[in-house]
């Protein structure tokens, strides 16, 4: 796989996507929870998709129980938790493991294609970031901590 536009998805509602019908866009990818602490980031994300979805920017949430079962909620459950509680719309996808023998095959590239801290390819927790050029190309990594204003300034190079 040479980029992110190789991978096929299943959204939220269970239908496939192919990834490379966000061609030209850049892309923050993120590993989602409703039960954690960095949660409230659902907001930063709302409010950097509204401001930059209009120049190229697509938010991918992808909700991810692995840390503390801090996503237990089925898909449906989560769509309502996001648009209730933080009028979340961008792109939400089914819940996927990011680490171990059943990661998905998207964060297993994203992995490889940017370690984290002393190349350790593991996602340490919900809310990881992942920004990917309008080529595909993942071009950052963020850890969990990294609030999505902070982020405004590179994703604004790309577009």
């Amino acid at each position: 796989m040479a980029s992110v536009y190789d991978f096929t998805v299943k959204n939220i509602r269970g239908k496939e996507v192919k990834l490379d019908s966000y061609k030209g866009k850049a892309l923050l990818i993120v590993n989602t929870a409703s039960e954690c602490g960095f949660t409230p980031q659902y907001k930063g994300l709302e409010a950097l998709y509204e401001k930059l979805h209009g120049k190229g920017l697509e938010i991918l949430g992808f909700p991810c129980n692995q840390f503390g079962a801090q996503e237990p909620g089925s898909e449906k459950e989560i769509q309502s938790f996001c648009e209730v509680n933080y009028g979340v719309t961008f792109p939400m996808f089914a819940k996927v493991d990011v680490n171990g023998d059943n990661a998905a095959p998207l964060y297993r590239f994203l992995k490889k294609q940017k370690p984290g801290l002393l190349g350790s390819e593991a996602i340490k927790w919900n809310f990881t970031k992942f920004l990917v050029d309008r080529d595909g190309r993942v071009v950052e990594r963020y850890a969990p901590n990294a609030e999505p204003a902070s982020i405004e300034p590179d994703i604004e190079k790309l577009l």
